[in-house]
């Protein structure tokens, strides 16, 4: 029997580690030793009381970890996921960004997403989590979620303290992020960028990044944004299955 891999998975914004209990259901654990984390705001590091920004919790993150391993990242998890592999390539043999984008180019449209995640934060602020699970789970992007997905995710947003949650929007929302575009030919290790096949928005982000990273693909996986939830089976598979550039 081979070694174990080392396998981080960073989850959402307003999920927990729990998001990754389907991927981890199915994950072959004579092959993989997994860590689902919970990111700085959420879940048992709710009560996380220092700063909350990409630079404390790439920190977190990487207190937490072994010294060399695999990295997934869902939505906002994947964008910490992306920025940390940036930064530290030595500490990732390989990365998953499942649903996610490397930022907002343009810097008025970043600056009106920063003031809509601001203003979403000062009313998340003053309401209970069931409030926020609630306006969380109409989004739009979430319409076409069958409902046993949206009572998955509804019970991960619930395990959130609201006041917490309104602090990561702040430090850790997508217009906060200065966009990494521009860095993604840097990263020079083999890279899966996995989007929903009903999700048109993210299926054109994951194409144009595959694009421009030297070693990656893209893979179109049953389901909507939420799809460590819906395609639990599929996101363990493109984990388990990197092949290079061009590879189906």
């Amino acid at each position: 029997m081979g070694e174990h891999e080392d396998l981080v998975l960073l989850h959402g914004f307003a999920g927990t580690r729990r998001t990754w209990d389907g991927v981890l259901s199915h994950l072959d654990r004579e092959r993989y030793r997994p860590l689902a984390l919970d990111l700085p705001g959420h879940g048992e590091l709710g009560g996380h009381t220092g700063p909350i920004d990409f630079d404390a919790c790439i920190a977190s993150v990487l207190e937490r970890c072994p010294d060399r391993f695999a990295l997934c990242g869902y939505s906002m998890g994947g964008r910490i996921a992306l920025r940390l592999a940036l930064e530290q390539p030595r500490r990732v043999s390989r990365l998953t960004l499942v649903a996610c984008s490397p930022g907002v180019e343009d810097e008025r449209e970043r600056e009106r997403r920063r003031q809509a995640d601001r203003a979403l934060a000062d009313e998340i602020e003053a309401k209970p989590i069931e409030w926020f699970a609630e306006r969380w789970c109409g989004q739009p992007m979430f319409a076409e979620d069958p409902s046993e997905i949206d009572a998955l995710a509804r019970a991960d947003y619930l395990r959130n303290d609201p006041r917490r949650l309104a602090a990561v929007l702040r430090g850790l929302g997508t217009g906060e992020m200065e966009p990494l575009w521009g860095r993604l030919g840097q990263l020079a290790l083999p890279v899966v960028v996995l989007a929903g096949d009903r999700d048109a928005k993210f299926q054109a982000i994951a194409q144009r990044m595959a694009d421009l990273l030297p070693d990656a693909r893209t893979e179109a996986v049953p389901g909507g944004h939420r799809l460590p939830l819906e395609s639990p089976a599929r996101v363990t598979s493109a984990i388990s299955t990197f092949k290079a550039k061009g590879g189906l």
